[in-house]
């Protein structure tokens, strides 16, 4: 999904949720979940669009809609707990659509 067909379901209400996923590296991907499926964010060539932290995100988002909006860390017992991969479980927070620090 790229990102002016993120904004088109969204204006039209059709996501459920927003996931910012937590990658190794410092790097954020973002999805969208529609009817239990996950559509990932592309940039113009198709590719995984890449963001930089969560306010980058809200940054990207700003004239959206307010949507539910969930901060993914994947593999957090492998991380956390020193679990091996066996562990396939996720950590994912709710975070403010929209920055304490904007209007």
């Amino acid at each position: 999904m790229n990102f002016v067909e993120l904004r088109a379901y969204a204006i039209a209400g059709k996501i459920d949720e927003l996931n910012l996923i937590s990658m190794e590296g410092g790097i954020y991907l973002l999805e969208a979940r529609m009817h239990g499926a996950a559509y990932p964010l592309s940039d113009a060539r198709g590719e995984m669009f890449h963001l930089r932290s969560v306010e980058h995100a809200r940054e990207v988002l700003h004239d959206f809609p307010s949507l539910s909006f969930n901060l993914v860390h994947t593999s957090v017992h492998d991380e956390m707990c020193g679990l091996g991969s066996g562990a396939e479980e996720s950590l994912k927070v709710p975070i403010a659509f929209r920055s304490a620090w904007h209007h």
